[in-house]
């Protein structure tokens, strides 16, 4: 937060924040001291009137003034410092009542040493960081986002929460790494979000979130809040015994499925079957078969029935189509409580160009390469990933641990391998750039694999 007084509020502060277009609204918004006061300023488009509620007991009350008519109010806090408590009433124009902590009472959020790691591109557990997390800070539960967009201009979490208005949480930019993060206190689980990104050309995107643990598919697309810590595994038994089994001295038959073709319920307008079901279905199924691993098609959240999970949008989201993300653990839990193992099959080497996804997330071709000659998959129509950049990397590595670690998966099947390696794959002359000693082996994308 900042330590400096901005009183009277300079009139491009204003207005900067009224078109969502300010790069750093943790300078206007929240507590700043002015002179031996402290001036808490709050913007709210819903607001018929705000007040100031301290939280230290005394049960204070300090109206706020209406600065702008578009929702902007200032309070003054007489004799008070940065560290005094308060909450922020809402009061509608529909006389509904609301009591809050102010976000913008928060100062940054996310370590150093996280951010170092993940400018290596050696954070093992980005997945805990990112993205939107159920968390309680200063005794007040909510939701903490972050999200990597070096190149926005402005980045807001918008959702069913704040009326997808873009004005209402702009991000705190930390300096020096490209993160934005906001700690928004009441925001519950099953809360809809997406990213509002302004970029530097006056743009607006809607981005679902990268490391989102919950997304819709079909038309719409927004990420949702979910607890991943909720899930009690029963699979003590098996991960033990795997921790100690020597998996390439034994007899391994995989059964491949596609969970979207394998059966449908037709009776119930030929509806997908649900991981539970699959649980009653397609494991006696495997059982009886004879086959010690089950090898799921991509079950990662896809926009593109055809594509049969191939095409990723959101690599931290079990696809919505079965269920939500514990009941597809219900299902890998049921299997190793049987004995059979789970491998799924991994895409990392392109993913599509849907607006909500991470094509030009930032309003640059962030996670792919710029030059098509690099970035483009010319046979699938799609962007292939940017090997070399320490983030992107750092997304694809923390995502295939974030699979063993919080779904319990035996293992991966990396799909497209060839077209990662080889920079003329499926590339006429001309039609590829060769790497720095002359070849066409992909440097960056063999440096990832091992």
């Amino acid at each position: 937060m900042s330590s400096f007084a901005i009183h009277p509020i300079d009139p491009s502060e204003i207005a900067a924040l009224l078109h969502a277009s300010h790069s750093d609204p943790f300078r206007v918004l929240g507590p700043h001291r002015a002179g031996d006061d402290l001036v808490i300023r709050v913007f709210r488009p819903e607001a018929k009137e705000i007040q100031i509620v301290s939280a230290n007991g005394k049960e204070q009350v300090f109206p706020a003034e209406r600065l702008h008519i578009e929702g902007l109010y200032q309070a003054t806090v007489p004799n008070e410092s940065r560290e005094f408590p308060y909450l922020v009433k809402v009061i509608g124009f529909d006389g509904s009542e609301q009591v809050l902590r102010d976000p913008y009472s928060y100062g940054p959020i996310m370590g150093d040493v996280d951010l170092h790691l993940f400018a290596e591109g050696n954070h093992k557990q980005l997945y805990e960081k990112f993205g939107a997390h159920l968390r309680e800070i200063g005794g007040e539960r909510g939701v903490y986002f972050a999200v990597w967009a070096p190149n926005a201009a402005r980045v807001s979490v918008v959702g069913d929460f704040n009326f997808w208005d873009g004005r209402v949480h702009p991000m705190r930019k930390l300096v020096g790494c490209g993160v934005w993060e906001i700690f928004v206190p009441g925001v519950q689980e099953g809360a809809h979000y997406k990213f509002e990104i302004k970029t530097v050309t006056a743009a607006l995107l809607l981005k679902s979130d990268p490391f989102g643990f919950f997304s819709q598919h079909g038309v719409e697309t927004s990420s949702m809040v979910y607890d991943l810590e909720r899930y009690k595994w029963s699979d003590e038994q098996w991960m033990a015994d795997r921790s100690k089994k020597e998996w390439h001295r034994s007899a391994v038959s995989i059964y491949e499925v596609h969970l979207g073709s394998w059966r449908r319920v037709v009776e119930e307008g030929n509806r997908f079957i649900s991981y539970l079901e699959f649980a009653e279905t397609l494991l006696p199924y495997v059982l009886e078969m004879g086959f010690t691993h089950i090898e799921l098609l991509p079950i990662a959240e896809h926009p593109f029935e055809g594509s049969w999970g191939y095409q990723v949008t959101n690599y931290y989201a079990p696809t919505s189509r079965f269920g939500n993300p514990d009941e597809l653990r219900h299902f890998i839990d049921a299997c190793h409580r049987a004995g059979v193992g789970v491998i799924v099959d991994w895409v990392p080497a392109h993913f599509p160009k849907d607006a909500h996804g991470l094509a030009e997330f930032d309003g640059t071709d962030l996670y792919e390469h710029a030059d098509p000659r690099q970035g483009e998959h010319q046979d699938w129509g799609t962007l292939i990933f940017n090997f070399g950049r320490n983030e992107v990397r750092n997304f694809l590595t923390a995502n295939a641990l974030f699979w063993l670690d919080k779904y319990h998966i035996d293992g991966l099947r990396v799909d497209a391998v060839a077209s990662m390696l080889y920079l003329d794959y499926s590339r006429e002359p001309g039609q590829w750039i060769p790497n720095a000693f002359g070849g066409r082996e992909n440097l960056d994308a063999v440096f990832f694999l091992k």
